[in-house]
């Protein structure tokens, strides 16, 4: 009778080693799951901000015939930004729903052999963190869809936006003002020193952070 329950001892002892050598990995797993997760989620905010830039190069490229061409320079640079961005977030995506496919059966397995030995099962992936719900990896891959490319600027259109140029350079003072009501569009990146839009939030090129090297001051009056 003993030796019964010294067999059924070590079994159960067994168990509990194979149960926690397969936690250790689980958790290891849900851990890297988590990381993917957030590397979604901060590419999907990129994506945002790269979506509303876009809308802003395409508003003023409708406005300024003479800054055209640049504007169509930094669109495509933008573009190749987002197809960028949507690779990144597919890939963090689609890596997370296959994690996600081998956590569950994995956990399942566990939570029978704890409930084999009366242990309760592991708590629920959503029951821990929010954004580990089902629904998630349900989510799509995207596709950033471009337009068909724009014919190149007419000769008619580049004359006049240089005329309009040269008229600009002619005006007095007050008139230029009038005439041009919003400063050139572009800067240069403080990291790799090539010209860039002035609102775009990365430098599309060497991918550093765009900022101002000199902000703006307030003007002060001319005394009188």
């Amino acid at each position: 009778m003993a030796d019964e329950k010294e067999i059924e001892l070590l079994n159960k002892l067994e168990k509990l080693k194979d149960i926690r050598s397969r936690t250790l990995q689980l958790e290891k797993m849900k851990s890297r799951l988590k990381q993917e997760v957030d590397v979604t989620e901060n590419e999907e905010r990129c994506l945002e901000e790269y979506r509303q830039e876009m809308e802003l190069l395409l508003q003023e490229k409708m406005a300024h015939v003479e800054e055209l061409r640049l504007i169509h320079a930094d669109i495509n640079l933008m573009e190749a930004t987002i197809k960028q961005a949507e690779e990144d977030r597919n890939h963090a995506l689609e890596f997370a729903k296959k994690l996600y496919d081998e956590y569950l059966p994995m956990k399942n397995d566990i939570d029978s052999l704890r409930s084999v030995i009366g242990l309760d099962k592991l708590p629920e992936l959503q029951d821990e963190e929010d954004k580990l719900k089902p629904e998630f990896f349900e989510k799509p891959n995207t596709e950033w869809q471009t337009d068909p490319p724009e014919a190149p600027i007419p000769q008619t259109l580049a004359v006049a936006a240089a005329a309009a140029q040269q008229i600009q350079v002619s005006r007095p003072k007050n008139e230029r003002q009038a005439f041009r009501q919003q400063p050139p569009p572009m800067k240069a990146c403080l990291s790799c020193h090539q010209q860039i839009h002035r609102n775009a939030p990365i430098c599309p090129l060497c991918k550093a952070k765009s900022r101002s090297r000199n902000p703006k001051k307030p003007k002060r009056k001319l005394d009188e």
